[in-house]
């Protein structure tokens, strides 16, 4: 089973929760890799991933896309005068699923970050076909971009696998606590865990197929 990681923004700590759920499939004994195929800004992100994914990946085979300019990738490349290579990206998800069990894509930015032409990366994640998980930033303001992402999923006929809520910062405070009571409530997909933060090690949640 292969899923498409998206967030609620760029600070949802995406990678940080790709890192884990690889890292939960490769202790139960599963063949799991990461995938991000687009990158800006730097690649710190595609070398997390190479980490959790146990070292069996060069990072060009995790990143084949990487663009400099710390923006989203359409305005990267603007800047950068080149093209993104959206069919790269594709190909080089195809690539690892025909020789890994589990492949966990990672997006860049939000559900909607703009990528290519008239393409977002919603449009490329639904060309994959995968079910996806959303990452939440646990904070004040969440609950409307968290209805948001998983009502646009939804609408594309997409698969929400569920939402994972991401404790990004230390501190507590109301909205943190209560977001996940009110997403069950709005929401027909699970709440699949609450991340804390600095935590190393989750399980795998059981809601998810492997």
């Amino acid at each position: 089973m292969h899923y498409f990681i998206t967030g609620t923004d760029t600070d949802s700590g995406k990678t940080y929760v790709t890192c884990l759920l690889i890292d939960a499939l490769r202790r139960a004994g599963r063949d799991a890799v990461g995938y991000k195929p687009f990158a800006c800004g730097d690649r710190r992100d595609p070398i997390a991933i190479q980490q959790a994914s146990g070292g069996v990946l060069s990072v060009e085979e995790i990143n084949p896309v990487f663009l400099k300019v710390p923006a989203s990738p359409y305005a990267a490349a603007l800047l950068e005068n080149r093209s993104v290579d959206v069919e790269a990206g594709r190909q080089g998800f195809y690539s690892l699923a025909a020789r890994h069990q589990h492949v966990i894509v990672e997006g860049a930015g939000g559900w909607e970050v703009p990528l290519a032409g008239k393409e977002t990366m919603a449009d490329f994640a639904a060309k994959l076909e995968l079910p996806v998980i959303v990452v939440v930033n646990n904070k004040l303001g969440c609950l409307n971009h968290t209805l948001l992402t998983v009502r646009n999923i939804q609408q594309r006929g997409l698969t929400c696998a569920g939402v994972l809520l991401n404790y990004a910062h230390d501190e507590r405070d109301a909205a943190s606590i209560s977001n996940r009571m009110v997403l069950e409530n709005f929401l027909d997909v699970p709440v699949l865990a609450e991340i804390m933060h600095g935590e190393t090690e989750i399980e795998w949640p059981e809601e998810l197929a492997m």
